[in-house]
């Protein structure tokens, strides 16, 4: 069974934006190693975060994070 898992597009948007890891951190007050991390799937940002890293790059959040797998069976 394969659990959900949050997948992300932050990089090719900071790409098609010129947009290094840098400015978005400065952009949204974090640490570059926090957005690489979530960059990588290594770190689930917050809600806050999430929604933060979309509004920086000027886009909906849907457009930035999007759930992958299916939920546990209850």
């Amino acid at each position: 069974m394969t659990s959900a898992q949050l997948k992300n597009t932050i990089r090719r948007l900071r790409f098609d934006r010129s947009m290094t890891q840098e400015e978005l951190a400065l952009r949204t007050g974090v640490s570059r190693q926090t957005i690489m991390s979530i960059e990588r799937g290594k770190t689930n940002p917050s809600v806050l975060l999430a929604l933060k890293i979309a509004s920086a790059l000027g886009v909906d959040v849907e457009e930035v994070f999007a759930m992958e797998g299916k939920l546990a069976p209850v």
